[in-house]
């Protein structure tokens, strides 16, 4: 019996060992490329915090017309003087706009942030830190506002996919949650 016992246990360690190296990879092949994804290709783009050498990429590849920060206005942080300094120097128009991934966005709030996705020349690069949870709702909102995509294909931008725990007791289940609220303004019934 204690054979058996030990078995089972060995087995079910190496599983879920497995299990984490596996998500492990896939986390990391995320954000081997700062999580930079298209939204909408040629309108619109997310990412994680660029450097400004990322930022001169996106502005020669994808014509990158203005930067969106979910971070807010963070003056005397080298991300953020780098960041602004870059987009200045390329012409690109820089927008901060605070949220925090812990947090949900009111109605108000959510309404502001389309408000200035749409508003802003295209194409848009928006990012938060890593690019998975505010970067995540900002790039659902203009799917669902902008691009007037279907809910299912907009709720995809909060995903594992992009590095997005949609879990209830994970502090960033907020982002789930200001999605789930808008819904009825963005046309989505019934879910």
């Amino acid at each position: 019996m204690k054979i058996v016992r030990r078995t089972f246990a060995r087995k079910l360690t190496i599983a879920v060992v497995a299990v984490i190296a596996i998500a492990g990879s896939a986390l990391a092949a995320i954000h081997r490329n700062n999580n930079f994804h298209a939204i909408v290709d040629g309108e619109a783009y997310r990412s994680g915090q660029p450097s400004a050498d990322e930022i001169r990429t996106y502005r020669e590849k994808y014509h990158i017309a203005t930067i969106i920060n979910l971070r807010g206005k963070s003056d005397g942080q080298a991300w953020y003087d780098a960041e602004v300094r870059t987009a200045n120097e390329l012409g690109i128009r820089h927008i901060d706009f605070p949220m925090s991934a812990r947090k949900e966005l009111t109605q108000a709030r959510s309404l502001a942030l389309i408000a200035v996705m749409k508003s802003a020349p295209k194409p848009i690069l928006i990012h938060c830190r890593a690019g998975s949870d505010r970067a995540g709702l900002a790039s659902a909102l203009y799917l669902a506002a902008l691009a007037k995509a279907g809910e299912e294909t907009s709720e995809m931008q909060l995903s594992i996919r992009f590095g997005h725990f949609a879990i209830p007791v994970v502090g960033t289940y907020g982002m789930d949650e200001t999605f789930e609220a808008m819904e009825p303004l963005l046309g989505f019934f019934g879910s």
